[in-house]
């Protein structure tokens, strides 16, 4: 064998080895602490998504309640999509109450 396929042979030998040895030392614990601190964060914010929510569709039940009020004492005869926009509304904050936190795993 020539020197070079020597030199060669021992370093693409060497190599691997080299680059093993250093994976085990890494330290990942502050990956550990910043997902915590994310968990917490992204907890905190449903909670204030979910209140947004529910003061949104409050909002649209006590419009179309008015709305149905209104129209049904002028006599208007249009009032089924006024029925629907609250039944709709009532639906959603049901909804939202279960599927937000159901979304990241957590009970309120």
């Amino acid at each position: 064998m020539s020197k070079t396929k020597k030199i060669l042979c021992t370093l693409c030998s060497i190599i691997p080895f080299s680059a093993m040895a250093k994976s085990g030392s890494v330290n990942y614990t502050w990956g550990a602490d910043a997902l915590a601190t994310m968990h917490d964060f992204v907890v905190t914010n449903m909670l204030y998504v979910l209140y947004i929510c529910y003061a949104i569709a409050s909002l649209c039940v006590i419009v179309s309640a008015l709305q149905i009020y209104i129209k049904w004492n002028t006599g208007d005869q249009d009032i089924i999509k006024s029925i629907i926009t609250l039944v709709g509304a009532c639906l959603f904050i049901i909804g939202a109450s279960i599927v937000f936190p159901a979304f990241f795993g957590y009970r309120i």
